[in-house]
């Protein structure tokens, strides 16, 4: 059985999706090529040669980028049996269904994508029965899986991919998942029609295995791409525990919610402690109203408090945005920037975040909401979303101006950048001077703990060493 598996773009990451899935299936007995095509050219002799081919689609862009390759992919090869798997698969599988994409599978997919080739499963790996692989979403409960360690052969080295950035220094950065799903149903997230609040355990032991191997190939850093790394924050200690036992020099990052920071705050040194160099939190907003619409479970004072919190563990926060809304106004976005120049966070903020407009994807829970259906259109099956237009046209050409702004300075410096939006987010809400009359209390040394700022008062890091991965979409 000759399989081949496909990804297009998975954030300047080695793909965990081509490599897990490649471990069951050449464990299994199949042929399995894996190929990245953000780095690599598609074999067209192996999708010839190919019985299966599978197309990794964790994200919106990358669905959006596969498009012409499932096409590409039929052409070559019409008798091949196509399939797709990850989170947006199930949530496209009627488009998928109609470019010849005869399965989809969501949540824990690696067994499904097995059957699919038709070999059987090894005893040792059953795990607990997983979903039925179908043209259309899956209603089951989530699987629980024995999981293997990832197989990464035939992909490029870490040193190919998103590199760190930490005090002008870059590293080769790889990337693992210590576990899947997310406890929580924030509306807009992709992950809460696939998993529904369920979380799946990658054991400790698997994951250091693959960390291993990534370090063996160049890593000197450890992307976790949990979707929350502390929804089990006794496995998280665990998993950090045993990578800074075996790994002393290793650094990493997490993603964590707001609201964890806070609750599990008795975790964060242990973070510190361990080698983490920043945790990504999805803030979203500082405007309570839209934060409550996303049923983030935070608000915009919780959110202070997490910065504060994290500087005094000695940790860098990185948060995430979701500046432009149905929801949001001229206003909202100017205190947005204040915000963030008061906290002390321009430096830690990706240019990118102040410019990102809601995805409403199919499956989403924002469907049906009062305020969301006044202004959606009908399903674009181009985009692959639910196009939307702003009561405010000063509100979409805000977001325009921003991400052009965006777009044409990529080689600048954050800070730079920074300003260039505030003075655009001024003109429009109508302030003037430099930054529209926002708060100049961070650049004074105002308000705020500087993110990476020392229990004990010590100072914080500067500016310039802030570490940051140099591929900042986070959608």
């Amino acid at each position: 059985m000759r399989v081949v598996l496909l990804s297009t773009y998975e954030l300047g990451r080695q793909p965990f999706g081509l490599a897990s899935p490649a471990a069951w299936l050449r464990r299994a007995g199949a042929d399995v090529t894996a190929l990245d095509l953000s780095l690599q050219r598609l074999d067209i002799g192996a999708v010839r040669a190919a019985d299966v081919v599978g197309f990794y689609l964790p994200m919106h862009t990358a669905t959006r980028l596969a498009m012409p390759v499932i096409d590409a992919v039929r052409a070559l090869n019409p008798a091949a049996r196509l399939c797709a798997f990850g989170l947006y698969a199930p949530l496209n599988a009627d488009w998928l269904g109609e470019h010849g994409v005869a399965a989809t599978c969501g949540a824990e997919f690696e067994p499904d994508l097995v059957r699919f080739a038709g070999l059987a499963i090894p005893p040792d790996a059953r795990g607990s029965a997983a979903g039925t692989v179908s043209a259309g979403p899956s209603r089951l409960a989530v699987a629980k899986l024995e999981f293997i360690v990832p197989d990464r052969t035939g992909l490029p080295a870490p040193a190919r991919y998103a590199e760190l950035h930490d005090g002008g220094v870059r590293r080769a950065a790889g990337y693992t998942e210590a576990s899947r799903g997310c406890r929580h149903r924030c509306r807009h997230c992709p992950i809460v029609p696939v998993y529904d609040g369920q979380v799946r355990l990658v054991p400790a032991d698997i994951v250091i295995a693959d960390v291993r191997q990534q370090v063996a190939a160049g890593a000197t850093h450890i992307s976790f791409g949990d979707p929350d790394f502390f929804n089990a924050p006794s496995h998280a200690d665990r998993v950090v525990t045993a990578l800074h036992d075996e790994f002393p020099a290793l650094t990493y990052d997490v993603t964590i919610k707001v609201e964890h920071l806070l609750r599990h705050e008795k975790w964060l040194p242990r973070l510190a402690e361990t080698g983490c160099l920043f945790v990504t939190t999805a803030a979203e907003s500082v405007d309570d109203r839209t934060l409550a619409i996303l049923d983030k479970g935070h608000t915009a004072a919780d959110f202070e408090r997490a910065v504060r919190l994290a500087g005094d563990h000695g940790l860098t926060l990185a948060p995430t945005f979701l500046p432009f809304t149905p929801w949001s106004t001229t206003e909202t976005y100017v205190r947005l920037l204040d915000t963030i120049r008061r906290l002390d966070l321009v430096p830690n903020v990706a240019p990118i975040q102040l410019a990102i407009r809601l995805l409403i994807p199919r499956g989403s829970k924002l469907l049906g909401l009062p305020d969301v259906d006044a202004v959606v259109g009908a399903f674009d099956p181009g985009a692959l979303a639910y196009p939307w237009t702003h009561p405010d046209a000063d509100v979409d050409a805000l977001q325009r101006e921003v991400m052009d702004i965006v777009g044409r300075r990529q080689a600048a410096s954050r800070e730079d950048v920074f300003e260039r939006v505030c003075e655009a987010a001024a003109g429009m809400a109508g302030h003037g001077g430099r930054g529209g009359g926002m708060s100049a209390a961070a650049d004074a040394g105002g308000a705020g703990s500087a993110p990476g700022s020392r229990a004990g008062g010590t100072a914080p890091r500067p500016r310039t060493a802030v570490p940051f991965l140099n591929e900042p979409w986070y959608c």
